[in-house]
Parts: C-alpha cells; sequence; structure tokens
C-alpha cells in the first residue's frame, strides 16, 4: 500500500485551514480524511478559537472513530465528531453564529471487502477503478447555488446549512445526513485521492485535465506537484480564478490500495 499527502497555505503568512490525515489500523484496512476550513470573514466567527483548532479538533475525532468504530457507519462516525467538537467550545463560544468554525468533509475508509465514502460540501474525492476508470464523487450543492447568490457575506450566510443552500461540518450534527456517502467493493478500487478546492481547481476551474488525468498526476508525481502544478497557474493573471481566491489552501492524499 502508497500513501502519499500534501498541503500547501494561499497565504504563507496565515495559517492553513486545511486538514489532512491517513490511518492504517493494526486490525486491517485505512483511512483518508480531508478537511477544509471555512475563512469567515474579517475573523468573524463567534469562536476563541479559530479555525486551524476547529479542523484539527474535527479532523482528529474523525481519523479516531473512522478506525476504531468498524460497526458505524461514516455519516454517524461524522454526526458524532461533529458533536464531540463542539462540546469541546460550547462553553466559551457562540456556536449559534452564522460563520461558527466550519469546514467541507471528505472520508474513505477500507477494509478486505469494501471501500466507503462521504463528502460533504466542494472537496472532491476520485475513486480509480480497476477497470482504469475514474470516479468523481461530489456534493454540488454549492455549484448549483447561483453566483449571485453569494455576493455579499449576508446573502452567503442566508444560504448556509439550510435546505436550498449548502451545508459544512459546522456545529450540528445532523448535517451529517446531508452527505454524498456509498460504498464500493474493494476488489473494484485500484486507488482513491482526496482533494480540498484548492488542490481540485487543476481540474474544475483551470481546466488543465479530466478527473482521470488529476489522479495520473497525483500517481505518477505526487500531492506536492499536484499542488505545485496549481500554484503555477494562479501565478498566471491571463487564467480565471473562477468563485475561489487566486491563492487557497489546498490538500490532496492519494492512497493506492
Amino acid at each position: 500500500m502508497r500513501i502519499d499527502l500534501a498541503t500547501a497555505p494561499g497565504n504563507p503568512e496565515r495559517p492553513n485551514e486545511d486538514w489532512l490525515s491517513a490511518a492504517m489500523p493494526t486490525s486491517g484496512g485505512g483511512v483518508v480524511v480531508a478537511l477544509d476550513g471555512v475563512t469567515p470573514p474579517r475573523g468573524d466567527d463567534g469562536c476563541v478559537h479559530g479555525v486551524p483548532w476547529f479542523v484539527a479538533r474535527l479532523g482528529g475525532r474523525l481519523t479516531e472513530l473512522s478506525g476504531s468504530r468498524k460497526d458505524m457507519p461514516l455519516d454517524r462516525i461524522l454526526a458524532a465528531s461533529i458533536e464531540s467538537t463542539a462540546e469541546a467550545h460550547r462553553g466559551t463560544c457562540d456556536l449559534s453564529h452564522a460563520r461558527t468554525p466550519q469546514a467541507t468533509v471528505v472520508v474513505a475508509r477500507w477494509d478486505g471487502a469494501t471501500v466507503e465514502h462521504l463528502v460533504l460540501s466542494d472537496s472532491v474525492l476520485l475513486l480509480h477503478t480497476r477497470g482504469g476508470g475514474v470516479r468523481a464523487v461530489l456534493d454540488d450543492r454549492l455549484d448549483r447555488v447561483p453566483r449571485e447568490a453569494l455576493r455579499s457575506v449576508a446573502a452567503a450566510d442566508a444560504l448556509r446549512n439550510v435546505e436550498g443552500g449548502f451545508f459544512t461540518a459546522a456545529a450540528d450534527p445532523e448535517v451529517a445526513g446531508r452527505a454524498v456517502t456509498g460504498r464500493t467493493p474493494r476488489s473494484e478500487v485500484r486507488a482513491l485521492a482526496a482533494l480540498t478546492d484548492g488542490a481540485s481547481r487543476w481540474t474544475d476551474t483551470f481546466g488543465e485535465g479530466d478527473w482521470a488525468a488529476c489522479l495520473g498526476v497525483l500517481r505518477k508525481e505526487g500531492a506536492q506537484a499536484l499542488i505545485a502544478r496549481v500554484r503555477a497557474l494562479e501565478r498566471d493573471p491571463a487564467r480565471p480564478s473562477g468563485r475561489h481566491k487566486r491563492h487557497d489552501d489546498a490538500s490532496a492524499v492519494y492512497a493506492e490500495l
């Protein structure tokens, strides 16, 4: 088995709000987790801890439970992890704030029989099948929101974690029921990759190649090389940045099963 992961901040003067982990429990199988923390405008989120603290707490709990509780499906693990993280700062922070620390989520877990997955919001999971195809698992609700509806902070807040809008992991464990989940026989999966949107923009913003080509870069050159390619594209003023920041935290993890 081969696992390769890399992350880089969008601005070296600001903390990286992405979070990655990979684990191979002694009982066999493995887990990868990728979180992309949501940066609040002007740092206003009602929390004394901040987004990096939140993603480290949530990511650590997701990794622990995904590896130790094989009896729990991933949506229940996400719900329990959100609840545990919320309890850790409920007494000091305003968890009802619309921009309370939150994150996109990708979790993949496998054993000898099955590969399970969970995706919430605009990070991406890629599954490389035995037949050579690549399937992208996406939660596209944010992309379906009209761009003009996100032009102001207040408008975006009104669409956050509500029906007809988009969902992220924040303080409400019920949001786990909104995640895109599924199971694939282990025999059908050769490799998988999790990408935050700072890395997936190589495909979905800059159009340098389809998802199969993106996975090919990860397989042949590694996660750090994919991020370096993205940074080179971002430096080109002729390239559109889409709805994204010109430079964003970027993270990728690739696992050959």
